[in-house]
């Protein structure tokens, strides 16, 4: 049933998706001229990051800040009034528009419209020695949206947003496509409210950029804790 399911969410990725990019074509042509006009560079932003197995691969997206902004500064973390962040950047990100070409992502079979969001490739340290809990989340596809989005999304910490994951592929076990749906739903809500999009500090005292490095070293170091067994 399991294996059934699965066939069901890749068919329904690919109907979903690729209706869905017909149907955006105007907004292909409207965002990719206004980032072309907003800031030298080009229109989308490549990135290596992890999917099912901890498998890399490079995932799309409008870019919304200045090239080579993942060098600079807070690196992998976005705080509210972020330098790094373009004018059409911005509103790119406050309505998750910036998240679009990841439906060429689902279509070339990399992502789900629904799963764990793709973590940066080293993001959590060494995928051979993460602990169980954190490995779990890798037995899905990494997806579009996610139960830890509609939960959350930025305003929770990376051991939430794992539990959610983890929640997640239990719950498809047992629903099936009914998870997604939902889950589908609910992103749309979130997205129109625009709920949740900038991340907090561990400690508000702290600069930006010993905030993002904090949170860093803080995140490798919970994703390889000893599993409660006390194996790794």
């Amino acid at each position: 049933m399991y294996k059934f399911n699965l066939m069901l969410k890749r068919l329904f990725d690919l109907l979903v998706s690729a209706l869905a990019v017909v149907v955006l074509i105007p907004f292909w042509i409207g965002i990719s001229v206004a980032v072309k006009r907003d800031s030298e560079g080009p229109v989308l932003f490549k990135q290596e990051r992890r999917t099912v197995d901890g498998k890399i691969f490079l995932m799309w997206k409008f870019r919304s800040m200045i090239p080579e902004a993942e060098k600079m500064g807070t690196g992998l973390f976005n705080y509210e009034n972020d330098p790094r962040v373009t004018k059409v950047g911005r509103k790119l990100r406050d309505t998750s528009l910036d998240e679009l070409p990841q439906l060429f992502n689902i279509l070339k079979g990399d992502m789900s419209l629904v799963g764990p969001r793709p973590c940066v490739k080293d993001e959590l340290g060494e995928f051979k020695t993460l602990n169980r809990k954190y490995k779990k989340r890798f037995a899905m596809k990494a997806g579009l949206t996610g139960l830890a989005q509609v939960n959350g999304r930025n305003d929770i910490s990376w051991e939430e947003k794992v539990e959610f994951d983890d929640l997640y592929i239990d719950k498809f076990k047992n629903m099936g496509l009914l998870i997604d749906i939902q889950i589908l739903i609910k992103s749309v809500v979130k997205v129109l409210k625009k709920e949740d999009i900038y991340e907090d500090k561990l400690d508000g005292d702290m600069d930006s950029r010993e905030a993002a490095k904090a949170a860093e070293r803080e995140i490798i170091r919970i994703a390889h804790l000893p599993d409660e067994d006390g194996s790794f």
